[in-house]
């Protein structure tokens, strides 16, 4: 007898006319009795044991279906018909049709044939997070056992599929006759196929023999097996290197080694590159971060290139090394202190002699360190900084350290502002406004050069360092004068402290100028006083019509002046071989210089422009838009009233504004009003004007001119060249933030940027004009097709200057990426063809020839 309807809890209702009795998983009888066109079902104590088995499950059961359920008494099963649907636990089964044996605690779940013969209504079996499709399965509640066909479940970035699956209880799969791939398609572009795979969860995936097959098409490439990493996170494994030959330094492997995944905080990769000729190189890379505490990255790097044969006159040999390490503490993390370093520290050739031919670093000729620790120590006026820094010159092998680096301040502090009413309220603000303040620093420097650092001479080397002490005390007031002007006075104390000094003399046997290194303790104190008077000048002239509707001018003039009296603290001579007095100072070649300053008075005089209108728009909503003529049109100079001669120092003009939506135009120059010596070619005290009759001279001048040209509109987010596909969790926009030349941007389709500049220079009666020009952009052809590219033009050379291409290709779970510098000294090319997922990252094809393996 069977009956269709729907249960809720102990009162199940009909649909239909019936009488049976159901026995539930507890053993008690429910009878069934008609009432009207609804059918209640009352329970009945049976008269038999009602223990629970020991072999009885001890979760309940839960299903339910959206067509019918039949319920067979006598074979204790249970039939779901139409989105059937079986709960036990964290597991859950939906199919179109199920089958519950609740004697033997099985369930089988299968599809139903459509009209069309197609089975719909295939088994979804969830367990957890992990989620089966199958064609069909049967699975035991109590052993957590269960047989599935034609399965298809996702592992981590990868899918699998196979014919006939067997899970044990321990939720290890056996897979026979299936594949694996990381392409997410019902036919994937690619994909491993094999006889035998087994998943082991949240561990590792095992294949047998495995041959790849493009679009279902076996290919020659075959392994005998396969292991696959199965673990959320991280995880470590051996980086496959790879292969190929250079006609310069032999077959090769390369970027193989180690990669560990230590945990969720720190990973660290050592890998390897190895020629057959006997150049060799290792890197070490690390990863780490601490949320809303600290991150950064640190890389070690060290080659030993070597070109030629041993012997020969063409042999040559060069070892290199770099270190970067970039961190950064999180705002939040210790509010007022902040630890921060940026290190870029290697040898001079390293980027000329290294084996990556497109590192951009080629292109730098300097480097720069920083480390430093701050603390601003909450609700004190002071802060303290302590750091290291250091930079060099690739080109003149000039290296600078300044170790450690000591700067303390105290803010500025108001010691009358709370004075109580004295005076007048002009008199009020200049002594309210009063301000001091504070600031010393301290360094232990070292200027010399790469070539003389060695482990050998480090004791020579601390005897180079020099150190000193800088204080400054710089005592002001800001108040109002006539209503419309702003007065700003200053004093400022100034001390140098030096720990040695250079006292000079003429030896006159030698003839030349000897320089003696002085022990002990020096110091030497300046001080001057500044003043500014500025205000605020509004012009607006507004025009009738529908064109120019108004132009607004805002002048900021400024007055200055400055007095720094004579000073010559540190002063002496010595007599040279005529016999003649040669001043010096004993503080030059200091960290600090030297204190001593001769009298003068400078008047300063600037004038700041900015020029706006306003023009008819139908766009705007106000009918209105503003349009910048100058953002910025500014001159300056000074008047030294204590000189004898050439008091006026050059006019300078500086001016930036836009020229349409897509020109920025800047430009700088100096105008010096004096003529010039024609025997020396120094200026005399005498105007340009009566010289040559104009009223300034041009000495130099500075033009740069910058287009930008974007448009289109891609909702495409931006995508690895070497990673996953889909990004956009922390730690995957840090990745972008830290390597973005590790990734494409698809959010702007095109761009174009061009720069241009000319420097003009005539310091006497020579012109020099330097003009360089740079370009690039990026192209985005379609969604998936995007190219890029960056060159400039050599004026003086009338040849392109470095020039770099990149293209790049989305091909859903692959990706292409060319890059090529098609001439010039580093002239090279690199194709790689490779899996977007980071599993199967060594599934690839690359092409590549070295700067060093191009005939030039």
């Amino acid at each position: 007898m069977s009956t269709a309807f729907c249960q809720e809890n102990t009162e199940l209702k009909f649909t239909q006319d019936s009488s049976f009795l159901v026995q539930d998983s507890l053993g008690a009888v429910q009878d069934s009795v008609q009432t009207g066109s609804t059918l209640e079902i009352r329970q009945q104590t049976p008269s038999v044991d009602t223990s629970i088995s020991k072999d009885a499950i001890e979760t309940k059961i839960d299903y339910k279906a959206k067509d019918s359920i039949r319920i067979d008494q006598i074979e204790e099963k249970v039939y779901l018909y139409g989105d059937a649907q079986v709960n036990y636990e964290n597991i859950q089964l939906n199919a179109a049709y199920i089958e519950l044996d609740l004697a033997k605690n099985i369930v089988i779940a299968n599809g139903i044939p459509d009209s069309s013969g197609e089975y719909i209504g295939l088994p979804i079996f969830k367990e957890g997070p992990q989620q089966y499709e199958a064609g069909k399965m049967t699975y035991n509640f109590e052993s957590k056992k269960g047989k599935i066909e034609e399965v298809k479940t996702q592992e981590g970035d990868g899918f699998i599929k196979g014919n006939e699956v067997k899970k044990t209880g321990t939720d290890v799969m056996y897979i026979r006759n299936g594949y694996y791939t990381t392409c997410n398609l019902e036919h994937p572009h690619f994909s491993l196929a094999t006889s035998k795979l087994k998943i082991i969860p949240n561990d590792k995936i095992v294949t047998g023999p495995t041959v790849l097959k493009i679009d279902q098409v076996p290919t020659p490439l075959a392994l005998p097996f396969g292991f696959f990493p199965n673990k959320n996170g991280r995880s470590s494994g051996i980086l496959i290197p790879t292969y190929g030959d250079s006609r310069e330094l032999g077959f090769f492997f390369r970027d193989g080694g180690f990669y560990w995944g230590a945990n969720d905080y720190f990973d660290a990769s050592l890998t390897g590159d190895i020629y057959t000729l006997g150049s060799w190189a290792t890197n070490f890379r690390s990863n780490y971060k601490n949320r809303y505490h600290y991150g950064g990255n640190i890389s070690l790097s060290y080659s030993n290139l070597k070109r030629g044969y041993e012997g020969f006159p063409d042999y040559s040999e060069s070892k290199e090394f770099f270190v970067r390490w970039n961190h950064q503490q999180d705002a939040k993390a210790r509010p007022g202190s902040r630890f921060s370093a940026n290190v870029n520290l290697g040898s001079r050739e390293n980027f000329v002699n290294n084996l990556n031919s497109f590192d951009t670093d080629y292109l730098t000729n300097s480097f720069q360190s920083s480390i430093s620790y701050s603390n601003s120590f909450p609700s004190k006026p002071y802060n303290l900084t302590i750091s290291a820094r250091h930079d060099q010159n690739t080109q003149t092998g000039a290296f600078n350290l300044s170790l450690p680096d000591v700067s303390f301040n105290v803010s500025r502090l108001y010691p009358f502002k709370n004075y109580g009413k004295i005076g007048n309220e002009w008199w009020r603000s200049i002594y309210k406004n009063l301000g001091v303040s504070y600031n010393s620093t301290a360094t232990n420097q070292l200027r010399t050069y790469d070539t003389l650092l060695s482990v050998d001479r480090f004791p020579e080397l601390r005897e180079d360092f020099n150190n000193g002490v800088r204080h400054a005390i710089p005592i002001n007031t800001s108040f109002k004068l006539f209503k419309y002007f702003n007065l700003n006075p200053s004093f400022n104390y100034s001390e140098v402290w030096a720990f040695k000094t250079y006292k000079q003399s003429f030896d006159t046997v030698t003839n030349r100028v000897d320089i003696d290194t002085v022990g002990g303790f020096q110091r030497g104190a300046s001080y001057n006083f500044n003043t500014n008077l500025t205000t605020k000048i509004y012009g607006m002239y507004q025009f009738k019509g529908n064109g120019i509707k108004a132009i607004r001018h805002v002048m900021t003039p400024q007055v200055s002046f400055n007095y720094q009296p004579e000073i010559t603290t540190g002063n002496e001579v010595y007599i040279n071989g005529q016999g003649n007095e040669v001043s010096y100072n004993i503080f030059q070649g200091t960290v600090y210089g030297s204190p001593a300053r001769r009298e003068s008075g400078r008047v300063g005089l600037s004038l700041l422009n900015n020029l706006e209108m306003k023009v008819g728009s139908k766009k705007d909503s106000t009918g209105t838009k503003k349009v910048t003529l100058f953002e910025n049109l500014g001159f300056s100079t000074s008047y030294d009233i204590s000189a004898d001669s050439l008091n006026w120092s050059p006019l300078s003009a500086n001016a930036r504004t836009r020229i349409g939506k897509f020109f920025t135009l800047q430009f700088n120059g100096s105008f010096d009003p004096y003529g010039l010596d024609s025997a020396t070619e120094r200026r005399i005290n005498e105007s340009w004007n009566s010289q040559e009759g104009k009223i300034l001279r041009l000495t130099s001048a500075n033009i740069a001119l910058n287009f930008r040209l974007q448009g289109g509109n891609s909702k495409a987010k931006k995508k690895p060249k070497e990673y996953a596909s889909e990004y956009g969790t922390d730690e995957e926009l840090e990745n972008i933030n830290l390597h973005p030349e590790r990734y494409v941007d698809f959010q702007v389709p095109w761009s174009i940027n061009i720069r241009y500049n000319i420097r003009y220079n005539k310091p006497a009666y020579e012109e020099f004009i330097t003009q360089t020009m740079n370009f690039g952009g990026d192209i985005g052809l379609t969604e998936n097709w995007r190219i890029g590219f960056n060159s400039g033009w050599d004026f003086e050379r009338q040849d392109l200057t470095y020039t770099s291409v990149s293209i790049y290709r989305d091909l859903h779970c692959w990706q292409l990426a060319v890059d090529w510098i098609p001439y010039g000294p580093r002239q090279s090319y690199n194709i790689t063809l490779n899996v977007k997922s980071s599993v199967l990252q060594d599934l690839k094809l690359n092409r590549r020839r070295d700067y060093f393996d191009i005939i030039q």
